[in-house]
C-alpha cells in the first residue's frame, strides 16, 4: 500500500489536506503544529490563525477547561483518550465533537499529541433526531456530550447549559442514587438496558420520566452512553388519579364542614338549614371569604360580626317573618 502511494507522489500533507474530519497535532504542551483544511471548516480557524497557538484557547470551552487539562495529563502518560467532548468555534459557538486523541512516538519517546475530531451532533442527528422520545450522550462520568432536540421540547433543557455538564444536577435528589446504581450496571454491560423511572426537573418542577440507556461507548460513531428519555405515562395518570381523590376529599371534607355549620346555626338562630345555608352563602359573598372558612369558623364557637346577627346584617337578612309578626 505505501509503495502505490509513494508511487503516486502522494505524501502525508496531501492526505491530511482531503481527509474529511479535523486533524490536529500539537505538541506536548498543546501548543498547535498542525491544523489541517477540515480543522478549518469544524473549527473556523485558518491555519496560520491556528499555529503556535495553544489547543485551549482555541477549541476548548470554559466549562470543559478543566477536563481537558486531565486529558491532556493522560496522554503525556502515554493514556489515548477517545469520547464526546464539547469544543468551540472561532465565534464563540460550541458544539459536541467526537474526538480521539493519542501520542506520536519517535524511538519510543513521546514527541507530540495528535487529535482528530468530528461533530458528534452532525454524525448522530439521523439516527436520535427522529425520535420524539428526548435523547442524551453521556460520558462514562455522567457528563453530556450531545443534546437532541426534543430535550428542550420536553423539558426545557438548554443546549449551553447541557453539553460539558453533568445530567446529575437534573435528577431528583431522592433519585441521584438509584440512578448512580443502574449506571454502573450499565458501563460494564454493553447494549441496551430495561428502562428506569425516575424525576427529572422541568420548567415548573419535577417530572417523572423514564430513562433507558444503551451502552454505545465502544461505538466509534457515539462513544457514549445513550438515554432516551421519555415523559412516564403510568405516572402521570397515577398521579392524575391521586390528584382527583385528593379534590374529591378536600370537596366532601368541605361539605360536610358546611353541613355541620348549617345545623349549628339553624338551632341557634331558630330557622330552617335552607336559610341558614343562605345566610353563611351572603356573609361569605359579602367579606370575601370561601364559605368553607366561614362555616369552620362557627363551628368553632367564634361569634360573627354583630351586623351578621341583626335583622338588618348579612346573616339576619333571612330570618323568617314568623320569627318577628309585628314587623
Amino acid at each position: 500500500m505505501l509503495a502505490k502511494v509513494d508511487a503516486l507522489g502522494i505524501d502525508a500533507s496531501d492526505q491530511l489536506a482531503s481527509i474529511g474530519q479535523a486533524v490536529i497535532t500539537t505538541d506536548l504542551d498543546g501548543v498547535v503544529i498542525a491544523w489541517n483544511p477540515a480543522a478549518e471548516v469544524l473549527y473556523g480557524w485558518t491555519e496560520s490563525e491556528a499555529l503556535g497557538r495553544n489547543i485551549a484557547t482555541l477549541t476548548v470551552p470554559e466549562v470543559a477547561q478543566e477536563v481537558a487539562a486531565d486529558i491532556m495529563a493522560a496522554l503525556r502518560d502515554g493514556v489515548p483518550w477517545s469520547g464526546g467532548f464539547p469544543v468551540r468555534r472561532k465565534d464563540g459557538s460550541r458544539f459536541p465533537a467526537l474526538v480521539t486523541d493519542s501520542g506520536i512516538y519517535r524511538d519510543g519517546t513521546l514527541v507530540a499529541i495528535i487529535g482528530v475530531s468530528t461533530n458528534l451532533g452532525l454524525a448522530l442527528r439521523p439516527l436520535l433526531e427522529r425520535s420524539t422520545d428526548a435523547a442524551l450522550v453521556l460520558r462514562s462520568d455522567a457528563v453530556v456530550s450531545y443534546a437532541s432536540p426534543a430535550v428542550h421540547q420536553l423539558f426545557g433543557w438548554n443546549d449551553d447549559a447541557l453539553i460539558g455538564n453533568s445530567f446529575l444536577p437534573l435528577i431528583h435528589p431522592d433519585d441521584r442514587t438509584s440512578l448512580g446504581r443502574f449506571l454502573q450496571n450499565v458501563l460494564v454491560e454493553p447494549g441496551a438496558h430495561p428502562p428506569l423511572e425516575l424525576r427529572l426537573k422541568q420548567v415548573n418542577g419535577w417530572v417523572w420520566a423514564e430513562a433507558a440507556l444503551t451502552n454505545l461507548l465502544d461505538d466509534p460513531v457515539v462513544r457514549g452512553v445513550v438515554a432516551n428519555l421519555r415523559l412516564s405515562a403510568r405516572r402521570s395518570t397515577a398521579e392524575e388519579a391521586q390528584l382527583r381523590i385528593e379534590e374529591l376529599e378536600t370537596a366532601l371534607e368541605s361539605r360536610l364542614i358546611i353541613e355541620q355549620a348549617k345545623g349549628y346555626l339553624a338551632g341557634r338562630e331558630g330557622i330552617t338549614p335552607e336559610a341558614a345555608f343562605e345566610r353563611l352563602r351572603q356573609y361569605a359573598r359579602h367579606r370575601h371569604l370561601a364559605i368553607r372558612d366561614v362555616s369552620r369558623s362557627v363551628l368553632d364557637g367564634e361569634q360573627l360580626p354583630p351586623a351578621a346577627l341583626t335583622g338588618r346584617g348579612v346573616l339576619g337578612a333571612n330570618r323568617h317573618r314568623s320569627d318577628h309578626p309585628h314587623r
